[in-house]
């Protein structure tokens, strides 16, 4: 197979979540540990950072995969969900995984897959923690998918866990209260390995603190700190919360024998983008008219991103939507602005929520716009009828970012 042929495979053979939603979901670690044997246990041959949350941890990961870079370690960075090429969910020192070991390892395994039945994101987990031991990196920085007691990533035994904010987010898999939430989060905690909580209440602290002691994990928030924290090259007063938990995070590393040099993190945060080629959070895509796309996809992340559209000068608002049907999409509905012009689209995966849907639940929240057979089609309508002075935004789900990010590229 080539590469073309073996993303094929790899989609349509693995359930995968991104796609199917819960059908693909798996409530335990049997078949990762499978996996991990299969290749030789990668994750004990690794050092690395894990890192949970509901919103924020992209970031953060990426704060601190630029900051390792910047200190001349060879860094390993694991994300999820990919926007454009699969490729970008594994990186070395900022660049993609090359497409040959991908075809490779996919063809040495693929019996084995077949036997074992992995989904998607089982399969990606083994795949990159295998890279990054052919690729002797000293450290990996690896992103939770989802949750985090049961995610395929939790087989790790890292230097650092990093919990970020807490929000409500696949309530059907973690829980439906902040505190349950937070338990499943809480669950990458080990046994005395140091963990940075960012911003958080009194529930989540709580949880966290209790879970901490219980594994003699040594625990420091962010609420407990005044930093004095370097400005990122991240977009958006969001960031600000992000770049302090991976601040602290780093400090910690620091502490450990890592070395972080001030001039090192200061660089680290300048150019995270440039060094990690993070995209998808407050993207600014051209001018005139200034167009933007987030990928804030929960109730937090939407909210944050509207924050930085009411900051932002501009005439008329144009908004190109597309949702995914195990949202709550009322309240997400409930947090975009009246006045603003809509474009409804269905982003092309089976999770997405049909337009004409779309746009009937957001006329009951007196939203106005029209649907459109693609998120394509929506974008360029949005770009005909905007104005220099106007303001597109691209939202909703990351799978509409993602569309419109293949799109300009």
């Amino acid at each position: 197979m080539n590469y073309s042929e073996t993303l094929d495979y790899l989609f349509s053979q693995l359930p995968m979540f991104q796609r199917i939603g819960k059908t693909a979901f798996k409530a335990d670690l049997k078949t990762t540990t499978q996996l991990m044997e299969m290749l030789g246990n990668p994750e004990r041959k690794l050092k690395t950072i894990h890192i949970a949350g509901t919103n924020g941890k992209g970031s953060v990961a990426h704060l601190i995969s630029s900051v390792l870079q910047e200190q001349g370690y060879k860094t390993g960075l694991y994300t999820s969900p990919h926007l454009v090429d699969f490729r970008e969910r594994i990186k070395l020192n900022g660049e993609l995984c090359s497409e040959d070991f991908v075809v490779d390892f996919v063809e040495k395994y693929r019996e084995k897959f077949e036997e074992l039945k992995p989904s998607f994101f089982e399969m990606t987990v083994a795949m990159a923690f295998d890279y990054f031991v052919e690729q002797e990196v000293d450290i990996a920085v690896v992103e939770v998918g989802m949750g985090g007691r049961l995610d395929s990533t939790n087989v790790l035994l890292p230097e650092l866990s990093v919990i970020t904010n807490i929000g409500f987010d696949h309530t059907a898999f973690l829980g439906n209260t902040i505190a349950e939430i937070a338990r499943e989060k809480a669950g990458i905690i080990k046994n005395e390995t140091p963990v940075v909580v960012g911003k958080c209440n009194d529930e989540v602290h709580n949880v966290m603190l209790e879970v901490s002691k219980k594994l003699a994990a040594p625990i420091r928030f962010v609420d407990d700190y005044s930093l004095r924290v370097p400005r990122s090259g991240l977009h958006g007063a969001y960031q600000r919360e992000n770049e302090q938990t991976a601040f602290l995070a780093l400090q910690l590393l620091a502490e450990n024998g890592w070395e972080i040099t001030v001039e090192g993190l200061k660089r680290g945060f300048e150019n995270v983008v440039a060094n990690t080629s993070f995209q998808g959070r407050w993207q600014i895509l051209s001018e005139n008219p200034l167009t933007v796309c987030d990928a804030g996809h929960n109730e937090d992340g939407l909210k944050a991103a509207m924050k930085e559209v009411e900051k932002t000068p501009h005439q008329q608002l144009h908004i190109v939507l597309g949702m995914v049907s195990d949202k709550e999409i009322g309240k997400m509905l409930d947090l975009l602005p009246l006045e603003a012009v809509y474009y409804f689209a269905k982003a092309n995966i089976p999770r997405g929520l049909d337009a004409q849907e779309l746009e009937r639940q957001a006329k009951s929240k007196a939203l106005s716009g029209n649907c459109y057979a693609s998120v394509q089609e929506a974008f360029f309508a949005a770009q005909q009828k905007a104005a220099k002075e106007d303001l597109i935004f691209i939202g909703g789900s990351f799978f509409t970012v993602a569309e419109v990010l293949a799109i300009i590229r």
